[in-house]
């Protein structure tokens, strides 16, 4: 019953998104107008993951490419070394400029749509991701950083190395569904679409889509973050307090 109110909802979206284009003068027609199904998610105890449409229009047919930034961050990455059989870490960088969060879907492979000059300057795909990485490791490549920090992207599911697709409707027309992962960080994220002809962007809008914890998760969430000592403490006797009730327990038994 979810999935057909889902398409229910995303044919009522892609309808008023036509009307959207083709309301008003000629002359006052913007060549993309695109938007997102809600503006919030809301992360609940309960939280498993969840999809948000994007949905609009164009005036006249092109190639249509969707980047999803996530908040940046500067995550610590190290490079581990084999010594006597044992893995330690033989040296550490911390890289800037990193999104948290990374999703690209477009019309057509990335190849086709712009030139590597092009997709670069807008940072998309993967590869053309600029990070900010310090040059003190004289035993690795400030690339090599590059690709082990995106691997571990991946493997969290926060990058995705698959471009999406997005559907396109009477070359007006277009939707596609982001996934967010129950690990998903909190934060604003961007959602950049991209209107290219003959391999050139014509027209870009970006909107704003925020990902936030409520309810108890949202209170222990900030009271870890904003009293951290007292956390721990609570966190130490509460551990305490299992530990006690647990042996008083198994005694009884």
């Amino acid at each position: 019953m979810f999935d057909a109110l889902h398409r229910l909802l995303s044919r009522i979206l892609l309808l008023v998104g036509l009307g959207l284009v083709m309301s008003g003068p000629a002359q006052t027609q913007e060549p993309l107008v695109a938007d997102l199904s809600r503006h919030l998610v809301p992360i609940t105890t309960g939280f498993a993951g969840t999809e948000v449409l994007l949905f609009g229009a164009v005036d006249e047919p092109g190639d249509i490419v969707m980047v999803v930034r996530g908040p940046t961050h500067e995550p610590v990455v190290r490079r581990l070394a084999r010594i006597s059989g044992i893995w330690v870490t033989r040296s550490q960088i911390r890289v800037g400029n990193v999104p948290s969060f990374y999703r690209v879907a477009s019309t057509a492979p990335l190849e086709t749509v712009a030139s590597p000059s092009v997709l670069q300057r807008h940072q998309i795909g993967l590869a053309n991701l600029d990070f900010t990485i310090e040059r003190t490791d004289s035993g690795a490549e400030p690339q090599e950083y590059h690709d082990a920090l995106i691997r571990l992207k991946q493997k969290e599911g926060l990058f995705n190395a698959e471009v999406q697709p997005i559907d396109v409707l009477g070359n007006r027309l277009f939707r596609s569904t982001v996934y967010f992962p129950a690990n998903v960080p909190v934060g604003t994220y961007s959602v950049e679409v991209y209107l290219l002809r003959d391999g050139q962007v014509v027209s870009a809008q970006t909107t704003p889509l925020i990902i936030s914890k409520i309810g108890l998760g949202a209170d222990v969430y900030d009271f870890a973050h904003q009293q951290s000592a007292a956390y721990g403490l609570i966190a130490i006797l509460l551990a305490v307090a299992s530990g006690w009730l647990a042996a008083v327990a198994f005694k009884k038994g």
